[in-house]
C-alpha cells in the first residue's frame, strides 16, 4: 500500500518546490493554486490538479490523508479554509490541515477551532530556508500543535520537506516563533548588506571581507549562507538581480505582522522599526518584487548621498507620528529643522510622545 495522499494548496516559490519534494517522496500529490499554469511541472510529474480547495479535500482527506497550505495572507487562509468552496466544506474527519503561512497568530487559531468542529487536526507550521530551503528540502518547520498525536502523524511528511520540525508550543505558538525569528533576520541581512557596502566603499574587495565575516563574530546565515552582495556566491538571490527568493513587500509583512505582536504585548522592538522603515523606503523605490537581500543594493545606490536615506527615514518617522497624533503632515513643508528635531529626539514615534505641526515640522511634545 502506498503512502497517504496529500494535498497542496499555493504555489508559489516556496510552495512549489515544497510540493514537488512531497512527490519525489513518492506521495500521491494532489494541487491547487489560483493560477493553474505554476502548476504544470507538477501535473508533468504525476501531481493532480483540483480546481478548488474542496476538491482537493475531497481527493485527499480522512485518516491518514493531510493538507498543506503556503498562502500569502490571512484573508487568504480563511477563504482556503471557510469559504464556500473551501477546504472544510469537503474535509473529512481525522485530516491533518497543516498551514505553512506566515500569518497573525489568531488566525491560525481560529482556523484550528473551525477544523475541530469538523473532526480535524489543524497546525501551524511556518517555515524557514528560503527558496534554497524549500528546493533541497532542508526547511525547519516550526509547529504549533495542540495535539501529540496530530504532531506525530504530521512529522513524516515534514521530514520529507525539510528537517525535523520543532514542536514550539500549541496551535499558535510556530507563528509566534516565525515573526521573532524574521524579525531578526531582517535586521541580521540589513546589518550585513550595511557591512559589505561599507567595506567596498572602503576599497575592500567583498570576497575577502565575506572571507573573514564567515569565520569571526560577525558569521551569519545572510553573509555565509544568502549573500546579499553579486558574486559572492551561486544559487542565491543576488546571483541573478535579486529575482526570485524571499520578496522584500514579504519582508515588510511580516515585520508588520512581528510589531503587531510586539505592541499587543507590550515588548519594545525599537531596531525592528527603524528596519521596516527602511525596507519601506526600499519597497518604494523599486525593490519590492525583489528578494529582501536587495537592500545591499538600495544602499549601493545611495553611495555618495547617505543623507538622503536619512532625511527620507526622518520624513517617514515624521509622517508615522502625525498619523498617531491624528494631525496632517506636509512633506513639501519637510527640511533641516525637522531633520534636525528628529535627530535630537529619542523618544519613541508615539501620539503621547510626538507632536508634527501643521507646518509639518516636529516640536517638542507637552509636559
Amino acid at each position: 500500500m502506498g503512502l497517504p495522499g496529500v494535498g497542496f494548496i499555493g504555489l508559489g516559490n516556496m510552495g512549489l518546490p515544497m510540493a514537488r519534494n512531497l512527490l519525489k517522496a513518492g506521495r500521491r500529490l494532489v494541487v491547487h493554486d489560483l493560477n493553474p499554469a505554476v502548476a504544470a511541472p507538477l501535473t508533468a510529474a504525476g501531481a493532480t490538479f483540483a480546481s478548488s480547495p474542496a476538491e482537493v479535500a475531497s481527493a485527499v482527506t480522512g485518516e491518514g490523508g493531510a493538507v498543506f497550505t503556503m498562502l500569502h495572507s490571512g484573508a487568504a487562509v480563511r477563504e482556503v479554509y471557510t469559504g464556500a468552496d473551501g477546504l472544510l466544506s469537503a474535509c473529512k474527519p481525522q485530516t491533518l490541515l497543516v498551514d505553512c503561512s506566515t500569518v497573525e497568530p489568531a488566525t491560525a487559531r481560529e482556523m484550528s477551532s473551525a477544523a475541530a468542529a469538523h473532526g480535524c487536526d489543524f497546525l501551524d507550521a511556518p517555515v524557514s530556508g528560503g527558496a534554497p530551503g524549500a528546493a533541497s528540502a532542508s526547511l525547519t518547520f516550526m509547529v504549533g500543535s495542540d495535539s501529540d498525536a496530530a504532531f506525530a502523524a504530521a512529522t513524516p511528511f515534514f521530514t520529507q520537506m525539510g528537517k525535523p520540525p520543532v514542536r514550539c508550543g500549541s496551535v499558535g505558538a510556530g507563528l509566534a516563533v516565525k515573526l521573532a525569528n524574521n524579525l531578526a533576520l531582517s535586521l541580521q541581512m540589513l546589518a550585513t548588506a550595511e557591512a559589505f557596502s561599507l567595506g567596498k566603499a572602503q576599497g575592500v574587495d567583498p570576497h575577502v571581507l565575506a572571507q573573514v565575516m564567515n569565520v569571526s563574530t560577525a558569521r551569519c546565515w545572510s553573509s555565509d549562507t544568502y549573500n546579499p552582495v553579486p558574486g559572492i556566491l551561486e544559487g542565491v538571490p543576488a546571483a541573478r538581480e535579486y529575482e526570485g527568493g524571499f520578496a522584500t513587500s514579504l519582508m515588510l509583512k511580516d515585520l508588520r505582522l512581528a510589531l503587531d505582536a510586539a505592541a499587543a504585548v507590550g515588548a519594545p522592538t525599537p531596531s525592528a522599526e527603524h528596519a521596516r522603515r527602511l525596507y519601506r523606503l526600499s519597497a518604494e523605490r523599486g525593490f519590492a518584487s525583489r528578494d529582501f537581500g536587495s537592500i545591499y543594493a538600495f544602499l549601493e545606490a545611495a553611495r555618495g548621498e547617505p543623507d538622503s536615506i536619512s532625511v527620507a527615514l526622518a520624513e517617514a518617522w515624521a509622517e508615522e507620528a502625525a498619523t498617531a497624533a491624528g494631525e496632517s503632515f506636509d512633506s513639501g513643508a519637510f527640511g533641516e529643522e525637522v531633520v534636525t528635531a528628529v535627530a535630537e529626539t529619542t523618544a519613541p514615534a508615539t501620539a503621547t510622545t510626538v507632536k508634527i505641526g501643521q507646518d509639518g515640522k516636529v516640536v517638542a511634545p507637552s509636559a
